[in-house]
């Protein structure tokens, strides 16, 4: 995708209700022949913006692409407050929304063995939380999987620890909400896209998120672009050269899962990375 922001998804579900609000799951569907013939993998995107705000619009550009290589593309409403935030409502939202896609997998024409989760920042945080924690909604079922089964994220909060992001904010319960302590045999495929510059989550996290990886014989391969700050991979109008480099390299890694077919169809400028 080379040319304006996309105006809209081709449609919006409700995936929950609660006290205070409606979610809303905005989807773009697959280019393809016929959804019931042919279920397609699917991806879903949580938005960043430190459990206090954000859009799902962030992850639209992301959501379009993807649609247009063969996934169901979708973007998720989750609970968040500037003045209050919450990080184990949006982990028990993110993985709400995860049993939804299975459990309407026939509806929706998508194979629900092949739905992964991505995000930004927050976004990332709950992604890999979907994977890595049992923080569930009392309405959920439980004998309903919320574990991706692949990863995609970009500048994720993966520690919540003592010294990491959002610990003044999870405080005595940390440790059942921080993706770098639960890592466990099992945990899906995963790629990480991060800028070295990034002042909020630091290399050093992500290499030792991808060590513990390794310790379970889990995949996880780690993207480091030099000079780059938080938040480098986003749109930005289509003037991005990270939007398209993260992009690519994240359907390469798709495509290594069996999710989509081919080679990235997006015009790529050469940016300058390394991989731990």
């Amino acid at each position: 995708m080379n040319g304006a922001e996309p105006v809209a998804s081709d449609r919006s579900l409700i995936y929950k209700i609660t006290d205070e609000v409606e979610l809303l799951l905005h989807v773009f569907e697959a280019d393809r022949a016929d959804p019931a013939d042919d279920p397609a993998a699917c991806i879903l995107f949580f938005f960043g913006g430190g459990w206090r705000a954000g859009t799902p619009e962030q992850f639209y550009p992301h959501c379009q692409y993807f649609a247009s290589r063969g996934l169901v593309a979708i973007s998720a409403e989750y609970r968040v407050s500037w003045d209050d935030p919450k990080p184990f409502e949006c982990v028990t939202d993110g993985r709400s929304a995860m049993r939804w896609l299975r459990t309407h997998a026939e509806d929706l024409g998508i194979d629900s063995d092949r739905v992964a989760a991505g995000g930004g920042s927050a976004g990332g945080h709950v992604a890999a939380a979907c994977a890595t924690t049992a923080i569930d909604d009392t309405s959920d079922d439980p004998a309903v999987s919320a574990r991706p089964n692949a990863l995609v994220l970009f500048n994720p909060v993966f520690d919540n620890g003592p010294g990491g992001f959002g610990h003044e904010t999870m405080q005595e319960r940390w440790r059942e909400i921080s993706p770098l302590h639960n890592i466990s045999a099992g945990h899906p495929p995963t790629a990480v896209f991060l800028g070295a510059d990034d002042g909020l989550v630091p290399v050093a996290t992500a290499e030792t998120y991808q060590e513990r990886m390794a310790a379970v014989g889990a995949r996880c391969e780690l993207f480091v672009y030099p000079g780059q700050p938080h938040g480098f991979f986003n749109f930005r109008d289509g003037d991005n050269p990270y939007y398209y480099a993260t992009v690519s390299e994240a359907d390469r890694f798709l495509a290594s899962l069996g999710f989509t077919q081919g080679l990235p169809t997006l015009a790529e400028s050469p940016v300058e990375v390394t991989c731990p």
